[in-house]
């Protein structure tokens, strides 16, 4: 966002604010400090689509009772190996946080656990439910689907059938080397990528997007709709869609992600929408792994090795460098921590909107 008009605030500040308005929203100190923490370090790591920008509809969802305050996960079945769990509507840093924890707790002592998680609030960056299982020495690997979210059109469609449906794997960290770490909607772009550029931010690539009409798109009026400057954006409003990458390829796995978070976890689908009468939801299917009970001895390590090698190759025209998974969140995460967090104007004018109207003392 070099060249875009920001605010450039340090990252305690801003998660001492972004706190602030939770705990005034009716968050106790616990939960508004976990969804600060996430939802800045989304920023950090460049992942602007689901960091500070989220918060007005955040607190959107908890007035309109969408999502509910200092919920905790239920757990509906469990074993040795796998546990399902509910959300119940809670937010989903919280739930989130909750569910890893259990994932992890299961794998270290049985080698490997699988948990479904249904009915969160929205989960936020799925990278950071990845870096925290491998800060507890455990590979994982995370599909998510949106219970009551289409809005990717399917490979060779142009409705709305598919939602953007986050795959992520993380491997636990070597000292001193960035986390291997896949984090990646099966869409072109996030659809925050899209709330981003409506809001002034980095525009999107130009086929992002589809109209009815079959036209490829990347003004964010053909996923919202008309807009205000500064107004709500509602993807209700918009009559098209956003397209899956790879052609049938991330179509295929969005699909998958559809059938294995929503179908197998009992949460639903991304559609259609309003047969059930429910909100916007999230599922999660995580499969955790603790390394030292599989074949490598020297996981981590070796895996470390074959990213290297993978580094060392010819670049094409125009590349600097090749890159491996968690190499740009790292160096987003390092530059941002030292400089500071780029908040874009209209997304901190809506923050402190938001703290006026609750009644908190904004950052000069």
């Amino acid at each position: 966002m070099a060249d875009l008009p920001t605010k450039t605030v340090s990252a305690d500040v801003l998660r001492d604010f972004v706190a602030a308005i939770f705990r005034k929203a009716g968050c106790d100190d616990t939960e508004a400090g976990c969804i600060a923490f996430h939802l800045v370090r989304a920023n950090l790591t460049g992942h602007d689509s689901h960091g500070v920008i989220r918060i007005p509809r955040y607190i959107e969802d908890i007035e309109t009772g969408r999502t509910k305050i200092g919920g905790s996960v239920i757990v509906v079945s469990e074993s040795a190996t796998h546990a399902l769990l509910d959300g119940n509507y809670a937010f989903g840093q919280t739930i989130g946080t909750q569910a890893v924890d259990i994932g992890v707790a299961k794998a270290r002592a049985a080698g490997m656990a699988t948990v479904a998680l249904r009915h969160s609030a929205h989960l936020g960056r799925i990278g950071d439910w990845g870096e925290r299982a491998a800060a507890a020495g455990m590979i994982s690997i995370h599909f998510v689907n949106v219970d009551n979210g289409p809005l990717v059109a399917p490979f060779g469609g142009t409705g709305r059938r598919l939602a953007t449906d986050p795959v992520c794997i993380a491997i636990p960290p070597m000292a001193g080397r960035p986390m291997l770490l896949l984090d990646m909607a099966t869409a072109v772009v996030a659809e925050g990528k899209v709330f981003v550029a409506s809001m002034g931010g980095k525009p999107v690539p130009g086929d992002a997007m589809i109209g009815p009409d079959g036209k490829l798109s990347n003004d964010p009026a053909t996923l919202y709709g008309p807009m205000v400057p500064s107004g709500p954006r509602n993807p209700v409003n918009g009559q098209g869609a956003l397209r899956a990458f790879g052609e049938h390829k991330g179509s295929g796995l969005s699909f998958m992600c559809e059938i294995l978070a929503g179908v197998l976890s009992g949460g639903g689908t991304a559609g259609p929408v309003g047969d059930d009468g429910l909100p916007f939801s999230n599922g999660m299917l995580s499969i955790y792994l603790d390394p030292g009970r599989f074949g490598a001895k020297n996981f981590v390590r070796e895996a470390m090795e074959y990213a290297d090698y993978v580094k060392t190759s010819p670049v094409a025209a125009g590349v600097q460098e090749v890159l491996v998974p968690g190499e740009p969140e790292a160096r987003n995460l390092a530059n941002r921590e030292a400089n500071g967090v780029p908040v874009l104007l209209q997304t901190w004018t809506a923050l402190c909107n938001i703290a006026n109207k609750l009644g908190i003392a904004h950052p000069a």
